[in-house]
């Protein structure tokens, strides 16, 4: 299994509307996908490791995916609608890792 991380860093002054993140882009996501996506998580940041440090990223997401190829067929297809979306909720440039899941 690899797991996608989409990740926003943290910019000050920097929009990032979490409520569409949430509720209408990651749903989105999910049904342009399709059953390639096994699942997926959501995550908001709060803080830095240090008192009173920003987070890293003022949000992330992880998808799950059987495979990378998976992944990149599902991004193949839907791949420009999906990234269109962005402007809707933020104007941070996202940030992308593939692994794989060592340990689930």
């Amino acid at each position: 299994m690899i797991k996608v991380n989409v990740m926003y860093p943290h910019q000050d002054g920097a929009r990032f509307d979490h409520a569409y993140y949430r509720d209408k882009h990651m749903p989105m996501v999910m049904s342009k996908v399709g059953d390639v996506l096994r699942g997926y998580t959501v995550d908001k940041g709060v803080a830095g490791g240090a008192p009173g440090a920003p987070p890293i990223y003022i949000a992330k997401c992880a998808l799950l995916f059987d495979s990378v190829e998976g992944f990149q067929g599902g991004m193949e297809k839907h791949g420009r609608e999906i990234m269109a979306d962005l402007p809707n909720f933020t104007d941070i440039a996202p940030v992308f890792q593939i692994s794989e899941v060592m340990v689930g």
